[in-house]
């Protein structure tokens, strides 16, 4: 079996305890007590993505943001730190042609990159627990997949222009309160460094950025 297949073939199965977990958790209590000091969750949601440098724009590739957070109170009432541990995807897809040069049209361009992720962050909540926080996160890349097509075909490896496995990350997220324990969060993030050293001629500068957009959802318990 391929890397990328049991890479992948783990983080379903991570995902199915997650989904699992969730339903056990919400016959419990599910609300921040004030005077608690950690709290503790699940979070399931998508990230919408494209890489800066790679000569197309637009949030075209879609992936996975699953894993679980706890918040730590900074102060009695309004700041929480909070950290999490996460499988993230990200990348970027290609919806037309480009043309790489005179005579060469790129037809086809895919980046999967799949990340262990860990994002710290400091919160400001209000009375209702609606919050808002910045931070920065570490990536460590799991598998990295790069596929171009181009038209006439061009003999280029891949693997000569390999991504980077560490990427640093700063963030912008707010969530709203929806019910007891569940938080609707949308999350802004951006690579303070290249995430590769090099690409192939044509396909891009060698300088390029993970340029993420990500919606889920947390819930939150004692």
């Amino acid at each position: 079996m391929f890397p990328a297949m049991k890479f992948r073939k783990h983080a379903y199965i991570f995902i199915l305890l997650l989904m699992a977990g969730i339903s056990r958790l919400q016959a419990q209590e599910s609300y921040l007590d004030e005077y608690s000091t950690f709290h503790g969750g699940l979070i399931f949601g998508g990230n919408f993505t494209q890489v800066d440098g790679d000569n197309f724009a637009g949030y075209s590739k879609q992936g996975l943001n699953v894993g679980g957070i706890v918040y730590f109170n900074m102060d009695p009432e309004h700041i929480k730190g909070s950290l999490e541990v996460l499988y993230t995807q990200k990348g970027a897809r290609s919806k037309d042609i480009f043309v790489a040069a005179p005579g060469i049209f790129i037809t086809d361009y895919t980046i999967t990159l799949n990340y262990a992720e860990v994002p710290f962050m400091i919160n400001y909540f209000d009375s209702h627990m609606n919050h808002f926080g910045a931070g920065f996160s570490y990536s460590r890349l799991g598998t990295a997949k790069e596929q171009i097509t181009t038209q006439p075909a061009m003999n280029v490896d891949l693997n000569d222009y390999p991504f980077k496995k560490s990427d640093y990350n700063f963030l912008l997220g707010g969530s709203l309160h929806c019910w007891k324990g569940f938080f609707a969060n949308v999350r802004f993030q951006y690579s303070l460094l290249s995430i590769r050293d090099k690409t192939a001629q044509y396909y891009g500068r060698s300088q390029q950025f993970n340029n993420v957009w990500s919606i889920r959802l947390m819930y939150l318990f004692k």
